[in-house]
């Protein structure tokens, strides 16, 4: 286990890319990270990997019929993950990168055990450079709050540290997230538009956003 500071609240210095070369290097073998967003810390694995996002559900003790959602860096890389639509298009020029959850038909390539074998995936492009820069390097990765199962959300890295010790590998302390709360999740399938989760967006939002 590995704990690296990576401090840009002033710029991305030397010690921040060698953090992201660090997780990357994690994620690229098969192994657990840890890394932070602006809603609150991800445990992280390549979604491609299958060997490592069971580990990551084991790590979490999370029933592998919950599925996991994807992090991705940018609309090309979630159009390689999801197949989009009208309302979809919406959010994600309103929202992404930021704290929205779009839950939508996942592309045929992606693993069932990822999606706990739904045709449907939750994808985000989270607001926080660490995270950006790190998933430009590896490819989307599994975006689930760092903690156990069943406990509070790991807004800071030490919560992580204590639920999962030596089953991850990297940790990666960025300080307190920014916003400190999940992200808002929309389940978005043809015409039907379902809020799944209140998050750091208001419902009142994303209704303005699709008109509904």
């Amino acid at each position: 286990m590995k704990i690296i500071k990576c401090d840009y609240s002033h710029g991305f210095d030397a010690h921040c890319e060698e953090a992201v070369a660090a997780a990357a290097e994690d994620l690229a073998a098969g192994r657990l990270i840890v890394y932070p967003t602006e809603t609150v810390y991800g445990i992280g694995a390549d979604i491609y990997n299958e060997s490592a996002v069971k580990n990551l559900y084991v790590a979490k003790n999370r029933p592998f019929d919950m599925p996991l959602s994807v992090a991705v860096s940018d609309k090309a890389m979630l159009e390689s993950i999801a197949v989009l639509n009208e309302n979809a298009d919406r959010l994600i020029k309103a929202f992404l990168p930021g704290p929205l959850t779009i839950i939508i038909k996942k592309q045929p390539d992606v693993p069932d055990i990822v999606t706990s074998s739904s045709q449907k995936v939750g994808i985000r492009i989270p607001d926080n450079r660490f995270a950006l820069e790190l998933i430009r390097r590896t490819g989307p990765i599994v975006a689930t709050s760092a903690n156990l199962h069943g406990r509070p959300d790991a807004v800071d890295v030490d919560a992580a540290i204590s639920d999962f010790g030596d089953a991850v590998d990297t940790y990666v302390d960025a300080g307190p997230c920014t916003l400190g709360q999940p992200s808002t999740i929309v389940w978005l399938m043809d015409n039907q538009v379902e809020i799944v989760r209140q998050g750091a967006i208001p419902v009142d939002k994303i209704k303005e956003v699709l008109e509904c």
